[in-house]
């Protein structure tokens, strides 16, 4: 477990992660983090855009049911 702290930055507040954190994350300074809830209420820190990953599942399924029409305009 890692205990974060939570600190004054400017006018707001932000936490200090340590640099066992950055490195299972794979971020580094300057990178954007996303606070997600999961379904028990709990909280996940995750580098990955949910709505991203949102947005790829629906191309995904588009690709998958139009695939025919995809076929031929890549050979186009």
């Amino acid at each position: 477990m890692l205990v974060l702290k939570v600190v004054t930055v400017g006018s707001s507040s932000g936490v200090i992660l340590p640099n066992e954190a950055l490195d299972r994350l794979k971020v580094q300074q300057g990178d954007t983090l996303f606070l997600t809830e999961a379904p028990d209420g709990s909280y996940r820190i995750t580098p990955y855009d949910p709505e991203f990953e949102r947005q790829m599942e629906m191309a995904e399924q588009i690709m998958h049911e139009d695939r025919d029409i995809l076929r031929a305009l890549a050979s186009k």
